[in-house]
């Protein structure tokens, strides 16, 4: 069964020089569960995954499914599962690359800066904004691949979401620009909610798009106005796990 990191590389494959499908395969790899063979069990929440070396540089192994690291190395290894957002944020700064699904349909090779890059991405987040809002309106026309980025960032969140609302205002004594309103986001949630609204925007291509976040609360008139005026994201189940502003403007190209 193909997995979403499967089907993403296919589409990349198809279309290398099509910047929207490498940054989706990018974002997939942030999002997908990956298993990561490791030098000794896991202590507590420190692990240590083996490091291979290659002619371009140090990588470390990863695989979206626990049966195909298990047919790539050929005997039993410690492991560990993590997203690969956690597993790029151990690597990064290490000049470590990633060797990703090695002999699957999507294997891939993310050098060391394509790795830190990753990082910096899924490091970055939208800060709540504390500006008052004010002519609170409809968004207008939004791009299609923004609404469907953000679909898929909150609807892996949607048990930590009442709403979300996509409108037009302004903030303080800037010009109009879009902003989104999250119910029900419970305090400790807010950070990470905010780092995959940015992820959204980012890996949508949209890296001049101003998006605003805030977090009113529920029953309260900005909740009220941003309901009314907004567009209601309609956010899709969380996808089945599979079994068992940057530096730099375009994602790394994969090897």
């Amino acid at each position: 069964m193909q997995t979403a990191l499967d089907l993403a590389h296919a589409a990349h494959a198809e279309n290398p020089e099509n910047v929207g499908l490498r940054l989706r395969f990018h974002e997939r790899i942030l999002d997908s569960e990956l298993i990561v063979p490791l030098t000794a069990p896991p202590d507590g929440d420190r692990v240590e995954p083996q490091v291979f070396a290659l002619s371009d540089g140090p990588v470390v192994l990863a695989f979206d499914r626990d049966d195909r690291m298990a047919e790539f190395l050929g005997t039993p290894a410690d492991f560990a599962a993590m997203t690969g957002r956690r597993l790029v944020a151990l690597l990064t700064g290490h000049g470590t690359g990633l060797a990703l699904n090695l002999g699957a349909p999507s294997a891939a090779l993310l050098p060391a800066e394509a790795v830190d890059w990753l990082a910096r991405i899924a490091a970055e987040a939208v800060p709540e904004t504390s500006a008052r809002a004010q002519d609170i309106g409809p968004a207008g026309i939004v791009p299609r691949t923004l609404l469907d980025a953000l679909a898929m960032k909150l609807g892996a969140m949607a048990d930590r979401l009442g709403s979300a609302h996509l409108a037009s205002a302004r903030l303080g004594d800037g010009p109009p620009g879009l902003l989104l309103g999250l119910v029900g986001v419970p305090e400790p949630a807010r950070p990470a909610m905010a780092a995959a609204v940015a992820e959204a925007v980012r890996f949508s291509g949209l890296d001049q798009t101003v998006l605003d976040v805030t977090f009113p609360a529920e029953g309260s008139a900005l909740a009220a106005a941003v309901a009314r005026e907004g567009l209601r994201l309609e956010m899709p189940a969380p996808p089945a796990p599979a079994a068992s502003a940057p530096a730099e403007p375009k994602p790394p190209r994969l090897r």
